[in-house]
């Protein structure tokens, strides 16, 4: 409670993008999101984590792609239509960069109200829950809201972009 980058339920009130991996619901922040592209052709690299699934040429621009279901421990599953790439802002030690993650579908964007925002759940110290900003109950669901500043630790982000 005492951390100064902590936000309360009414800072996070906002539009967020809203996508499935598994069977769960996922919210980024819509100011963190650069564009939305569909599945399209990713280079591996070799002696990357295995969360990396290789770069993609966005219009010139060499982006890596992170596998969110593998950086989440979930079962992998074969590409499908719906697959997407959601291109994100990070920051990095050499400033913001442009990380594309990999997403099962993207749903839609919602604008989600302070009210309908609880604090992320206690698992003690064991369990690492900082990349989680709240949980949102919206449409008779629980999505839960990505600190994508978080999802990877510095040093991965880091790591990430200098593989661009």
């Amino acid at each position: 409670m005492g951390d100064a980058n902590e936000k309360t339920a009414a800072d996070l009130a906002g539009k967020y993008l809203t996508f499935k991996l598994a069977d769960e619901e996922y919210g980024l922040e819509i100011l963190k999101v650069r564009e939305i592209i569909g599945m399209m052709a990713i280079t591996g690299l070799p002696r990357t984590p295995s969360f990396v699934r290789g770069v993609i040429n966005l219009r010139g621009k060499v982006i890596p792609v992170i596998d969110l279901r593998t950086k989440f421990g979930l079962n992998t599953t074969a590409d499908t239509a719906e697959t997407c790439i959601i291109v994100v802002d990070v920051t990095a030690s050499i400033g913001v960069v442009q990380i594309g993650i990999l997403v099962d579908t993207v749903s839609e964007v919602l604008d989600i109200l302070g009210k309908d925002i609880e604090d992320p759940p206690k698992f003690g110290t064991s369990v690492d829950t900082a990349f989680i900003l709240g949980m949102a109950k919206t449409k008779g669901a629980v999505k839960i809201l990505l600190n994508i500043e978080r999802v990877l630790s510095s040093e991965e982000i880091d790591s990430v972009a200098k593989v661009a």
